[in-house]
């Protein structure tokens, strides 16, 4: 199958807070994400969203991997997506201005 990613993805576990309005409810889920790139991220869950469904995504960046996030303003409040889902979890593109440009060239 032909990689459609524009973007390659950092391979590492991030603490991830998922904020979003399912079905008119609030969701608010801890979970971690799988990887990260500069314009989205993958994250492993159970739970099942709508194609569109909009987030607020707020890491948690353990220590060691710092160097992988060096000049990165924030990430939290990262608003994004849900651009596909599978049995595995969903993936969510991040805004424009959540792009975390120091992993746009890996």
């Amino acid at each position: 199958m032909k990689e459609r990613r524009l973007h390659k993805r950092l391979n590492i576990q991030l603490p991830v807070r998922v904020n979003a309005m399912n079905g008119g409810v609030l969701m608010a889920l801890d979970l971690e994400a799988r990887d990260i790139s500069y314009s989205g991220t993958f994250i492993p869950t159970l739970t099942s969203f709508p194609k569109g469904t909009r987030f607020v995504l707020d890491f948690t960046i353990p220590s060691d991997n710092l160097k992988d996030f060096k000049n990165v303003d924030s990430l939290i409040g990262c608003a994004g997506t849900m651009v596909r889902s599978n049995s595995y979890g969903i993936a969510i593109e991040f805004d424009k201005e959540c792009r975390i440009k120091n992993l746009k060239n890996l």
